[in-house]
């Protein structure tokens, strides 16, 4: 059946025909995008023209007029019907009646219906006073009836909005920016609102407004098939969720991949981003102009009446060589030649970013059209340029988007292609890989101070995840690619191998210093090995830290920095040439000390709890320290059970546990017996923290067997079933047998929940391991735990126990 046919059904058949022909439209697999919406349109144009026929015979003055998304012809499966009914108010009972035979069909097909009944005067009235009702009557299209009076309203409400633009615009950005800040980024979010979310839909349509003001445009270089792009994403989660949403959620994103011909959801992610980061740059620009118009036009009069009515000249400021501030840009200077000069570009961002200044659209588009590349290796002054546009805060990532939009970046750095726009599927990160490198980079900028070569610094902030966007592990992929590129910007051959290592073991320190054993020797020693200098260390120190803080506010805190910086000292001293302790030499605190000679003298548990309060990390203490959390200091005589039997109480009592801490305790000479000492961090779910007093009575119960701990879970979560979430993916236990000689490590890697460690305690306990460590971390919604066991003589398992172990601990988890 042609367009044509579809078309006559509808008007033969009325409602029930228009509702058959929509449906056979939207099913049909050859049209889609552009092609399928203005079908709609058009199809919804002619059922509507109908009924506005039938009821409006003899009746003078009155038109239809579609306003909005459907003033524009862009018509989703599920859009609202954004109509206007306007008339001359000569006969407003027959205009009521018309607007009844109209709204009624529509709304008995359960279309979303936007409608108005107005004069012109009370239409222009309205959207004076309300800014959404002008920006709808700006895309005004006549329906039927009287043409003359649609195309008076439209040439009516576009001079008014040109004429009362200096007001009206700073209230379109306000309201952009108010939207942006309730909604997010749409280039970063995992489940962005295509429409709301800054780079969305509502952001291109005021740029369409903005145009329409003739005040400013919008850099029209790809906004158009940005825009279409997200109208064809709309138009697929409309299909395949059968409901007029925006938010493109995570379970219908394979879908919706699947609808559009799409590899998977990550790739209609990337899609989505890139489309918004265009509408977002877009957005940023044309604002920006907004601004320098309407404050030129503020100046002008004035300045005019100084010069005698002359032209004003601005001012241009030198920056750097070619490159000079006028009005506010970084702009080229009048003698400035891209084509000679291959350093521009960087030289360019880095004076911007120095001056906190954004890039001219006009400079950068001017040296993506003509500069030439750089030689191979760069010159000194290049990389010096780059190190210099890295290390200037925050005004670098606006700077490095200006350059990224018009293909800059990938012409100087190709690798950078492959993490542009990447999304990454983790709770903890908030950013896609590009833009999570760039925020590394401006929180390195503050660690500048305490490296001796913040350039390498810098640079391997820039490229710690640059893996990212090959397959396997992305160290060992990025250690690759880390050395290439620093070997084409300039760096010698040391540097190279500082930067390379640098991203190779981006990550060793914090899983180090929350998944090991650091009084085991082996583990420092490791670590020292992998390192292999103290300013290699140094500097992966500042990375580490740089990385977790551009990462999240789960992925950091000072109890995270302490652990860190613990095992920094520890790996400095084996690279000064000290040996590391024997852990069974350490020393307890006091307070250990007393609480494991009591245990001892009474038989039974003891316990401590205590806010504990430090400074962050690097930092001088400064007013009011920061809480590190509340710290639950356990000594037990040593017994079966003492791992599963404290974390069953605790989960009873509804307290989280950040870290953990758990090993055997070596006590003063004439004191007989050994002691596990657990040194925790918890924090309570919700309400206060329960007593010490009781916590220890209900650990006395659990260890002599008469507190039944999982019947009383079991209960509870019965009780009280925890909300269907995002499914998370299945634990992993893995074994490390060269993380330690002391004993075996078993790692365990889940999904955090409560009695979680529970359940893994009375799993090494039915496997008849001893239990000499334990280290516990939670970030953000995951729970990462190594135990350091043995076997009953307290030597390492063997390979093929270890396995089975780790394998019924898995089976467990997963059941």
């Amino acid at each position: 059946m042609t367009g044509t046919d579809v078309q006559k059904e509808a008007e033969d058949s009325g409602p029930s025909g228009y509702a058959a022909a929509r449906l056979r439209l939207l099913n049909e697999e050859a049209r889609s995008g552009p092609p399928r919406r203005a079908a709609l349109a058009e199809l919804t144009d002619d059922w509507l023209t109908g009924l506005f026929t039938a009821g409006s015979e003899g009746l003078r003055g009155v038109s239809l007029v579609a306003v909005g998304g459907y003033g524009r012809g862009e018509l989703s499966p599920r859009s609202d019907l954004d109509l206007l009914l306007l008339h001359d108010g000569s006969d407003p009972k027959a205009v009521a009646a018309l607007a009844d035979r109209l709204w009624y069909p529509v709304w008995d097909l359960g279309l979303a219906l936007d409608h108005s009944v107005r004069t012109p005067a009370e239409a222009r009235k309205t959207s004076g006073e309300d800014l959404k009702v002008q920006l709808g009557l700006l895309d005004a299209r006549h329906l039927a009836g009287d043409l003359g009076l649609t195309a008076g309203l439209r040439t009516a409400v576009l001079a008014d909005w040109r004429n009362q633009a200096p007001k009206r615009l700073p209230e379109l950005q306000e309201l952009c920016a108010e939207r942006a800040e309730r909604q997010g980024e749409l280039q970063y979010l995992l489940e962005p609102d295509l429409k709301e979310a800054r780079g969305g839909l509502r952001d291109a349509t005021a740029l369409r407004a903005v145009a329409a003001s003739w005040l400013a445009d919008a850099p029209r270089e790809g906004l158009a098939d940005a825009r279409r792009r997200l109208l064809d994403v709309r138009d697929a989660l409309h299909l395949a969720t059968g409901r007029a949403t925006d938010r493109l959620a995570l379970q219908e994103q394979d879908q919706v991949a699947a609808e559009l011909g799409l590899l998977d959801a990550d790739t209609l992610l990337r899609q989505v981003y890139e489309a918004a980061r265009l509408v977002s740059y877009a957005s940023d620009v044309t604002w920006r102009e907004v601004g320098r118009v309407l404050r030129s036009r503020a100046v002008r009069p004035r300045l005019r009446a100084m010069l005698g009515g002359g032209k004003p000249t601005a001012e241009r400021s030198p920056l750097a060589e070619g490159v000079v501030e006028q009005d506010g840009e970084v702009v080229l200077a009048r003698a400035a030649r891209p084509e000679r000069d291959p350093v521009l570009p960087l030289r360019a961002a880095a004076a911007a970013a120095q001056a906190g200044l954004p890039l001219s659209l006009h400079a950068v588009r001017r040296m993506a059209a003509t500069v030439r590349p750089l030689p191979t290796p760069w010159p000194a002054e290049a990389r010096e340029q780059l190190v210099t546009l890295l290390g200037s805060g925050r005004p670098t990532i606006e700077v490095w988007e200006a350059l990224e939009a018009e293909g800059l970046i990938t012409r100087l750095l190709p690798d950078w292609e492959r993490v542009r726009c990447r999304p990454q599927r983790n709770a903890v990160h908030i950013w896609t890989v590009d833009r999570h490198l760039i925020e590394t980079a401006v929180c390195a900028s503050e660690f500048t101070r305490r490296v001796s070569r913040p350039d390498l610094l810098l640079v391997a902030a820039l490229l710690h995840d640059i893996g990212k966007g090959w397959p396997g592990d992305h160290s060992v992929a990025g250690e690759i690619i880390a050395k290439d590129v620093a070997t084409r910007i300039g760096f010698d051959r040391h540097d190279v191998t500082v930067v390379s290592t640098l991203v190779r073991h981006h990550l060793l320190l914090v899983d180090t210093a929350t998944r090991r054993d650091l009084e085991d020797p082996a583990t420092v020693r490791s670590v020292a090995g992998a390192v292999g200098s103290q300013g290699t260390l140094e500097l992966l120190h500042a990375l580490t830290e740089a990385d977790a803080l551009a990462t999240g506010p789960a992925a950091w805190s000072s109890w995270r920095g302490s652990l860190v910086a613990d095992l920094v000292e520890r790996v400095s001293a084996v690279l000064a040439g000290d040996v590391p302790a024997d852990p069974e030499d350490a020393a307890p605190t006091a307070e250990q000390e007393r609480l494991a000679i009591e245990a001892v003298a009474t038989g039974s548990p003891v316990l401590s709890l205590r806010a504990q309060t430090e400074p962050p990390t690097g930092q001088e203490p400064s007013g009011d320290p920061e809480p590190l959390g509340v710290e639950l200091l356990i000594a037990v005589p040593d017994q079966p059970g003492v791992l599963p039997a404290v974390a069953g109480v605790l989960a009873m009592h509804r307290l989280t546990v950040r870290t953990a801490e758990l090993r055997s305790l070596t006590l003063p000479d004439g004191v007989d017996g050994t002691v596990l000492l657990l040194d925790w961090r918890v924090a309570a779910e919700y309400g206060s923290l329960p007593q010490a007093a009781r916590l220890r009575a209900d650990l006395v119960r659990a260890l002599d067997g008469s507190l039944d701990i999982a019947g009383r879970l079991a209960e509870r979560d019965a009780a009280y079933p925890r909300r269907r979430g995002v499914v998370a993916p299945p634990p992993r236990v893995s074994v490390h047998p060269a993380a330690s000689r002391l004993a075996t490590v078993i790692e365990v890697r889940s999904q955090d929940a409560p009695g979680l460690l529970f359940r893994i305690g009375r799993a090494l306990e039915d496997a008849s391991v001893q239990m000499r460590s334990a280290h516990v971390s939670t970030l953000g919604a995951n729970a990462v735990d190594a135990f350091y066991v043995t076997g009953p003589e307290g030597a390492p398992l063997p390979g093929d126990e270890a396995e089975s172990v780790a394998r019924k601990l898995e089976e467990t988890l997963r059941g």
